[in-house]
């Protein structure tokens, strides 16, 4: 299993949307029929399905910084807007659909997903959770697993960060991202293996095959993988944001972190960062910025959102230089003030008492008609 090298911090954005019927805005069955119409319009990016029928993957393609990032999500979301209008359906952000019923839900009929469906049972229609999945470019295997592991430290960041899944099933969680839990059912969630050279991650997979565990890397759902076809590290954690604009600051975080990391290897892996791994990713989940991490090369614990904002501080350098730095000052702003797709979920129902209401609204954001995003 070869590493495909790539442009050393270049990014990429995948982002999982829900599809909604215009009534009463529950998750509606037409993904197929919106990817369809999107495939005889030329637009940029891929548009692919997902597990369920209420699903769509976005796809960008690779990308030096913020900036053009964030204009080609906005292309690409106009047009699935437009082919959405003409469907009468709309498309919405956020981690979970508020108030769903996961027996409603449908498998999208292709033969990966129909062994899913075999192998995971009733998770695979749980599995209707919408993540934003960011690909970092690196240079060789051994980077990337060496920015695997020095990025696990920072997983509870990109989970308080984009944390957009406080209800489930018409009820308040009390988690600022619930998402996750579904995604911890599965038995190859979780993190990586403490290997740091990718002869050893080769050896480890080859060794997972030989046992019949898995067939491929995409059997895996680790929080971070290495996607050695593309020459990229996935960070996974994420809950789909409420905007693409939001989406594309917190790629500009990972993308600039990464290159920090990988230009100045401020530590050397240690396996200690797993023994706090689950305790900071709960609390991340949990309480979102208000929480608190562990950080195993300290041995301290330190506020979640002093640690983020100390952590932008110290790859201002690295962010400026890759054209990131107004992204990055203004998500340290929405930190400062408080704003969050959480909060924002959260005060919406009770504004209107409604989750109806809160996913036409939250649907409004994503689409680009709403006058304020959150």
């Amino acid at each position: 299993m070869e590493f495909k090298s790539s442009h050393e911090c270049s990014v990429g954005v995948e982002l999982e949307l829900q599809i909604l019927n215009s009534r009463d805005f529950n998750l509606a069955r037409d993904a197929a029929d919106l990817i369809g119409l999107l495939e005889k319009n030329s637009h940029p990016g891929l548009i692919k399905p997902e597990i369920t029928e209420s699903m769509v993957e976005l796809n960008t393609s690779v990308h030096r910084n913020h900036d053009s990032m964030v204009s080609e999500l906005r292309q690409i979301r106009d047009a699935m807007v437009t082919a959405a209008e003409r469907l009468n359906v709309r498309i919405a952000g956020g981690g979970s659909h508020p108030f769903h019923n996961w027996s409603d839900r449908r498998i999208y009929p292709t033969e990966r997903f129909k062994r899913l469906l075999d192998v995971y049972g009733y998770l695979a229609k749980q599995f209707t959770i919408f993540g934003q999945h960011v690909h970092v470019g690196c240079p060789g295997g051994d980077d990337a697993m060496y920015l695997i592991h020095m990025l696990a430290r920072y997983v509870p960041h990109f989970i308080a960060l984009s944390a957009s899944s406080p209800f489930q099933e018409g009820q308040d969680t009390a988690y600022q991202s619930s998402r996750l839990n579904t995604v911890n059912a599965f038995p190859l969630s979780g993190h990586a293996p403490f290997v740091q050279s990718w002869s050893e991650f080769v050896a480890y997979i080859d060794k997972m095959r030989g046992f019949g565990i898995i067939e491929s890397l995409k059997d895996i759902y680790w929080d971070i993988r290495p996607k050695p076809e593309y020459g990229t590290v996935e960070v996974r954690v994420f809950d789909t944001p409420l905007t693409v604009e939001r989406a594309a600051l917190l790629a500009a975080y990972v993308q600039s972190l990464a290159c920090y990391l990988l230009a100045e290897r401020p530590h050397m892996p240690s396996p200690d960062i797993y023994l706090v791994y689950s305790h900071n990713r709960f609390q991340a989940c949990r309480y979102g910025l208000a929480g608190n991490l562990v950080d195993a090369h300290t041995q301290h614990s330190v506020g979640l959102r002093e640690d983020v904002l100390a952590t932008l501080r110290r790859i201002e350098r690295h962010a400026a230089e890759l054209g990131n730095g107004a992204a990055l000052q203004a998500l340290a702003a929405d930190i400062e003030t408080g704003r969050s797709d959480a909060r924002w979920l959260r005060e919406t129902y009770k504004r209107y008492n409604s989750f109806n209401d809160v996913v036409r609204l939250q649907s409004d954001l994503w689409m680009g008609r709403a006058a304020e995003s959150p």
